[in-house]
């Protein structure tokens, strides 16, 4: 059965007259009727009466006429569905981003992307770094916002800010009282970090600071920032974290800026996924801050 029989079939079940019904197919009625005729064989029903005076539907083709026009209109929503998707005005992205670009880069690049694409649906993940890197090259992720990533073979990279890094303080510390935080000031000190596997280029930019000093003792180890704050409240330790951190205002804890002002950046990633919606979301990404 091929497609051309079907739409062959439906203008015949419009007009009710072969002849007609070829004018309107811009073809000739016999090989029209020859059509219609090898259509009834494959399906082994009589779609037509047949007289020298007129053409009905019979039961048969009524329902099969239905059935038809249903699965038509189907096949030409996929085709415009399709055809919207490779411009980039439907289909979906999938975008992961670590916990501090869920309050500063993601809901500015969500608002102007969604200006843009209103059909296009996002699919969030938070997930650190690590997980990105992996889902990335996996082909689970489309985008992601990494921090301190470093290059990834693989994947292509964009800056979207940067930021300084702060020290994190229980506030009953004796350095809350300092109005910066030197390095040296914590080295020795328990430190809540976040696993190195999981944000190795954030751990690494963290340890750099410490270069040719006692490294920080790490009490514990934390994944999102929220958990962060909450252990560095219950005097666990301090930490090191970017400085937006500050929005949350935890009781308890105290932010101080770090001589130097050493700084950490949030990066965006793509994989292979060559799609207009990505490059899209990517100049959204590009476009936060200017």
């Amino acid at each position: 059965m091929e497609l051309r029989q079907l739409r062959y079939f439906l203008v015949v079940a419009d007009e009710l007259h072969f002849g007609r019904a070829a004018d309107r197919l811009h073809i000739t009625q016999p090989p029209l009727t020859v059509a219609i005729r090898r259509l009834e064989r494959e399906l082994g029903v009589q779609l037509f009466d047949r007289t020298t005076r007129r053409v009905t539907l019979t039961p048969a083709g009524e329902s099969f006429k239905r059935r038809v026009q249903d699965a038509l209109a189907e096949l030409d929503d996929a085709a415009g569905d399709v055809a919207s998707v490779s411009t980039g005005m439907s289909g979906r992205i999938r975008v992961g981003f670590v916990s501090s670009a869920s309050y500063t880069a993601i809901p500015e690049a969500l608002r102007n992307f969604r200006e843009q694409r209103p059909r296009v649906q996002l699919v969030l993940r938070p997930l650190t770094s690590g997980e990105q890197v992996e889902q990335l090259l996996d082909g689970d992720l489309d985008v992601g916002l990494l921090r301190d990533p470093g290059q990834v073979p693989g994947l292509a990279m964009q800056r979207v800010s940067a930021e300084d890094l702060v020290a994190v303080l229980p506030e009953a510390h004796p350095l809350a009282r300092n109005s910066e935080i030197r390095p040296d000031d914590l080295s020795g000190e328990p430190m809540i970090l976040f696993p190195y596997r999981l944000m190795p280029g954030f751990v690494s930019r963290v340890l750099q600071l410490f270069d040719g000093q006692a490294p920080p003792r790490v009490a514990q180890q934390a994944i999102h920032q929220e958990t962060v704050l909450g252990l560095v409240a219950a005097g666990i330790g301090a930490s090191l974290l970017p400085e937006s951190v500050r929005r949350f205002q935890m009781p308890g804890v105290v932010t101080r800026p770090i001589t130097g002002r050493p700084q950490t950046a949030l990066y965006a990633a793509r994989g292979t996924t060559n799609l207009p919606t990505v490059d899209e979301f990517m100049r959204c990404l590009q476009s936060i801050g200017k």
